[in-house]
């Protein structure tokens, strides 16, 4: 084992060496030896801090790889700017800011315009070159802290190339082709890059941020030390990238005349920035966005600058923004408003979801006053407080959101947190995974919602029964579950508020002939989570026809059965065991089962004649066929015969099915040694009704 000495100087030596290959891999994009050169470096340097934690280096590359252990968000308050911009929306809009700020300047300026990115604001703290602390912009006052997370992102430099003290104000964000390959695995799929990678960089565990390829474009810097400050913006951009910034290229720079551009852009540089007169800028800003939607990330309009430091400190700041910079936004199928409260509500499941009470606001073609903002972490990653004004979208054209806060108050409103008790009935609320839930099942808002959802028009389809009605059976105490909706009486509530005999008759009505539903309507209105319509009609259609079947198996403990069918995934099963294992709900399945509604489905004469001659056994299909164009009916033999189907080969892959034109499914199938079927032997199969007895 080598000694203290000798492993000092070894991590030394291959902290700079892992540090300059990340600066070469992520920053410049040309890497200087292969992924396994690199992995055993890694390992070899992880292998030596564990052994000798001492020696670990404040910056050291190990940072990169996260921590599994959990960390808060401290709140720190800000010593440089990170207000938000004005913002114009055409061309001869830009001209005229450009004309004002000449005038204020009283002398000759240039302009920088670039990219804004749509992602999430961070500003560097560095003390003598090293990486301090990384803050969220938070209010523009006040952020959170969120180091150990930033520490991951390999474009940040955790070592400066010069020992400044400077804070340095970039933009996270998550690649377009990232986002679309991470986002496909998301229980919850985000909306967009920029809100998946604002939740990334408040994950709990730096380990999980680490395993998101977040980038960083750095685009400011403020000095602590003046003799260490440049003179231009242009300069500023330079000197990050010297520093080990990841730099947008994407670079214009506007005078007066061409000549205005001072000698300092070109002398020497190597960087490409476009150059040009005022009179192109409206040109310039079309054509940037045309090609906004080849860009590699996502951008959300543009920022134009004051190049000139010296002028940007004479122009100064409002209390909202600096009269420096101005944002081009692009259109956009939103809209901005303002935050006047935000409520809580809780759902059938006991769910705490909150919603953002705006400024009504017109939105597409719909008025807007009530904005879900789906649970903590959401408001979290917005950074949403009340007063705050937001930018307003309709996703799919159907489902408001907040997409991000444009303006923060003036009240100074902190980020929003959810209340520690349910409004409805005070129990202390609990977390699990996103979400907040009320844990007591007797809640009036969750029974309500419960029921609602059971005789509403897509389950139990009981008309009459309007939350209006749901409501008032609930607050007198008529009903306290779902059953209780067929042991009222009525014709007993005649006269009450709302309720005139003829109402009184259709509710009653409405009751009986909700016996006659099936049971796959039933399992449905039971209103277990995760389990819809698309996942009652697998399990029944797997020929699981009765709810005393379903049972045996959740007391057996017999989920693996479930996982196998195809559409099923553990999540689901999980949740559907937890439901059914439940006291209340088993008790709630009896008394409705012997109020006479239907808990079981009877097998069609074709499904009772088949032979399940594919039971146990997992198929694929690839390639073209004669018979079975399109394949999918060659899936439904399979499965009407008790067989599996997958879209992959896998080692659990039994047999493939291959007709002509199979490719890599047939050679990664005989490398599995799976057995291999053609069409004309699946067809005798069929036509025999007995199997190849393999598996």
């Amino acid at each position: 084992m080598e000694t203290v000495e000798q492993a000092q100087v070894e991590i030394a030596r291959l902290s700079e060496d892992l540090r300059r290959h990340q600066h070469h891999y992520y920053v410049e994009a040309q890497p200087l030896v292969s992924d396994t050169q690199y992995d055993r470096m890694m390992d070899r340097l992880l292998y030596l801090e564990s052994l000798y934690p001492a020696l670990k280096l404040s910056d050291s590359p190990s940072q990169r790889v996260g921590s599994d252990l959990g960390t808060g968000f401290p709140e720190v308050r800000h010593t440089v700017p990170v207000l938000s911009l004005d913002k114009a929306y055409t061309g001869d809009g830009v001209l005229q800011w450009i004309q004002r700020c000449r005038q204020r300047g009283e002398q000759r300026l240039s302009f920088v315009v670039e990219e804004k990115i749509d992602g999430v604001s961070l500003v560097l703290y560095y003390e003598k070159g090293l990486l301090a602390r990384a803050v969220t912009r938070g209010n523009g006052f006040v952020g959170n802290d969120v180091t150990p997370n930033a520490k991951t992102i390999k474009s940040i430099p955790l070592r400066l190339s010069r020992p400044y003290d400077i804070a340095v104000r970039g933009e996270v964000f998550l690649a377009k082709e990232d986002f679309a390959a991470l986002n496909g695995t998301m229980e919850v799929p985000y909306a967009n890059p920029r809100n998946l990678a604002a939740g990334t960089i408040r994950r709990l565990k730096s380990s999980e941020t680490a395993q998101v390829p977040l980038k960083m474009f750095a685009y400011e810097a403020y000095f602590a030390n003046p003799a260490d400050a440049v003179h231009s913006h242009v300069e500023i951009l330079r000197l990050l990238k010297a520093l080990g910034f990841l730099v947008n290229p994407s670079i214009a720079v506007f005078a007066d005349t061409n000549g205005d551009i001072f000698p300092t852009m070109t002398e020497g540089q190597d960087d490409a920035f476009v150059q040009g007169v005022y009179g192109d800028i409206p040109e310039y800003l079309g054509k940037l966005e045309q090609q906004r939607s080849a860009l590699a990330y996502e951008i959300d309009g543009l920022v134009i600058k004051v190049n000139e430091l010296g002028v940007r400190e004479f122009l100064g700041y409002t209390g909202h923004h600096p009269r420096w910079a101005l944002a081009y936004k692009f259109d956009a199928p939103e809209a901005q408003t303002g935050v006047l409260a935000i409520d809580v509500q809780v759902g059938r499941t006991g769910r705490i979801t909150p919603v953002a009470r705006v400024k009504t606001v017109k939105v597409g073609n719909s008025m807007v006053s009530n904005v879900t903002l789906h649970n903590q972490d959401y408001i979290n990653l917005l950074e949403l407080a009340i007063g705050d004004t937001v930018a307003i979208s309709k996703r799919g054209d159907v489902i408001p959101a907040v997409e991000r806060v444009v303006e923060k108050n003036e009240d100074g409103n902190t980020t929003c947190q959810l209340p520690a008790e349910c409004p409805s009935c005070k129990t202390t609320l609990v977390r699990n995974g996103a979400h907040t839930f009320c844990p007591n099942g007797d809640c009036p808002d969750q029974v309500v919602g419960r029921i609602s959802f059971f005789v509403g028009r897509q389950q139990m389809d009981l008309e009459g029964f309007g939350p209006e009605t749901v409501s008032f059976l609930v607050e007198r105490g008529l009903v306290r579950d779902i059953p209780d909706i067929y042991t009222v009486d009525y014709d007993a509530l005649v006269g009450q508020s709302g309720f005139g005999e003829k109402k009184a008759a259709a509710l009653a009505l409405a009751v009986e002939k909700s016996k006659e539903q099936p049971y796959r309507s039933v399992l449905v209105a039971l209103g277990i989570p995760d389990f819809g319509k698309k996942a009652v009609d697998l399990l029944v259609n797997a020929g699981i026809r009765s709810m005393k079947q379903l049972l045996e198996m959740v007391d057996s403990g017999d989920s693996e059965t479930l996982v196998a069918i195809k559409g099923f995934g553990r999540k689901t099963v999980d949740s559907l065991f937890a439901e059914l294992s439940d006291s209340k709900v088993r008790e709630r399945i009896a008394r409705l089962e012997l109020l006479g509604l239907q808990f079981s489905e009877a097998a069609t004469t074709a499904e009772e004649t088949l032979p399940q001659i594919f039971r146990n056994q997992v198929w694929c299909v690839t390639g073209s066929f004669e018979r079975f164009a399109p394949r999918s009916l060659a899936l439904k033999e399979i499965e009407a015969r008790g067989g599996r189907t997958t879209s992959s080969v896998t080692s659990k892959t039994s047999h493939l099915l291959a007709g002509s034109g199979a490719g890599s499914k047939l050679q990664q199938a005989q490398s599995f040694g799976t057995t291999v079927v053609d069409e004309q032997q699946f067809i005798r199969m069929l036509q025999g009704g007995e199997g190849d007895g393999s598996r």
